[in-house]
């Protein structure tokens, strides 16, 4: 009797944790009040406490996290298998034993296969019940840690406030032309291995040394954290951002680097050209301050760099966001081009230099030939699943556009370079 009060009072919490999940997501929906209180309040404590623990460990507890969440569900789908394949069977060998013995019906057989398989449908219980409390865990940790984000303010919101306006297209050229010249002029002032590989600080191999990355963990964590003085929501604690085990498979989605909501963690894909990592690691770290949306937290990863006082950091943070802006001024030429020759005539494109298209490269020419020889699976297989599946996770959130949204950061650079009283670089013409 003990024993089944004691599954009904388990049943009964479990069931409850759901209405206070559903609760939560009902009342992010419905309240941007709320999640913004959520976040200045609530949000931070799971990154000091939980996201320090997890940050102890000199590897990605997400990652391996999420092999072990994979693992688990492949040998549910297994279990649910064999497990339906012995009631078959059991059901099978009564039926032919009732026949084979002229039982009547509803008499068991004399082998009792009931019992015969009863320690295997007890376990069978015991697995689908722990399986059924891992799922509920994960749902609470990803709307504490991810879901409530998506309907806070928005940056824009908090710090440029209620600007709908409309830029001109001379307004972009002139933004694309100050991160161009910024391009150039840093891509001669960065050092360079003998091969011409951009080096950070020491003169160590490509990007595979790891004093090399521990050196810009610790440099993004500080330009972040400089932040926090003008912009309240970005202050507090960061933890090191990480390399990924499974870099290489991140190379084949196309993906930089990864925010894991269930181990608050910010993790880089290390085998990417090493002028991507700066941004990539300020753009995870915004992440662990609240900022959820892709195009902010590119903004901020963009903004962290270029005011950093390291010019390594500078050039990659003008990198970042190089290709939004070109490919917005291809759009324009496209939909209009006797309006963009116009504006261009106006205000003329400026030129990009060889060396930074050179290093304007996701991965490395050599890289790319390593991975794809030993892949288990062709790239642009796993880069088309990767593509559905951030757009239909966006797109759930309320992102409408989906990985569109990415490109949106160039209306976070226009709002902030054409503010009142905004700073341009030394010797831009605004």
């Amino acid at each position: 009797m003990d024993k089944k009060r004691k599954r009904k009072k388990l049943w009964i919490l479990y069931l409850c944790m759901w209405v206070v999940i559903a609760a939560l997501n009902a009342a992010a929906w419905n309240s941007t009040a709320f999640c913004d209180w959520y976040i200045a309040h609530v949000f931070p404590v799971w990154v000091g406490t939980y996201g320090r623990l997890t940050g102890l460990f000199p590897f990605s507890v997400g990652e391996w996290m999420l092999a072990a969440g994979l693992a688990l569900v492949t040998a549910a789908v297994l279990l649910g298998i064999a497990w339906a394949a012995v009631r078959l069977c059991s059901v099978i060998q009564d039926c032919w034993k009732k026949k084979a013995s002229g039982e009547r019906k509803g008499e068991r057989g004399t082998l009792g296969q009931a019992d015969r398989y009863a320690g295997f449908e007890r376990g069978v219980r015991r697995f689908f019940l722990f399986f059924a409390w891992t799922f509920l865990g994960v749902c609470l940790i990803m709307t504490l840690n991810c879901f409530i984000l998506y309907h806070a303010s928005t940056f824009s919101e908090h710090y440029f406030g209620e600007n709908d306006r409309e830029y001109t297209l001379e307004e972009t050229i002139r933004l694309y032309n100050m991160v161009a010249e910024e391009c150039n002029r840093l891509s001669q002032c960065i050092q360079r291995d003998g091969t011409g590989m951009a080096v950070y600080v020491s003169a160590k191999k490509g990007n595979d040394a790891g004093g090399e990355a521990a050196a810009m963990a610790d440099t993004a964590r500080m330009v972040m954290k400089s932040l926090g003085a003008e912009y309240p929501q970005l202050d507090g604690y960061y933890p090191r951002p990480k390399a990924l085990f499974f870099s290489d498979f991140m190379c084949q989605q196309y993906m930089q680097g990864y925010y894991f909501p269930f181990s608050m963690e910010a993790n880089y894909n290390d085998v990417m050209h090493i002028l991507n990592i700066p941004s990539t690691m300020c753009h995870e770290l915004a992440h662990l301050r609240g900022y959820i949306f892709e195009d902010e937290a590119n903004f901020i990863g963009y903004l962290a760099c270029v005011r950093s006082e390291d010019e390594f950091f500078q050039y990659a943070g003008y990198l970042s966001v190089l290709n939004y802006l070109y490919n917005d001024l291809v759009k324009a030429r496209k939909g209009n081009p006797e309006a963009f020759e116009a504006a261009a005539e106006r205000v003329p494109p400026a030129a990009i230099s060889e060396q930074v298209w050179e290093d304007n490269i996701f991965v490395t020419e050599e890289e790319w030939n390593r991975i794809n020889e030993s892949a288990l699976i062709d790239t642009e297989v796993v880069d088309k699943a990767a593509d559905v599946f951030i757009d239909t996770n966006l797109k759930v959130n309320g992102v409408s556009d989906g990985k569109v949204s990415y490109s949106r950061v160039v209306r976070l650079l226009l709002q902030y370079y054409y503010a009142e009283g905004a700073k341009w670089p030394a010797g831009v013409e605004e």
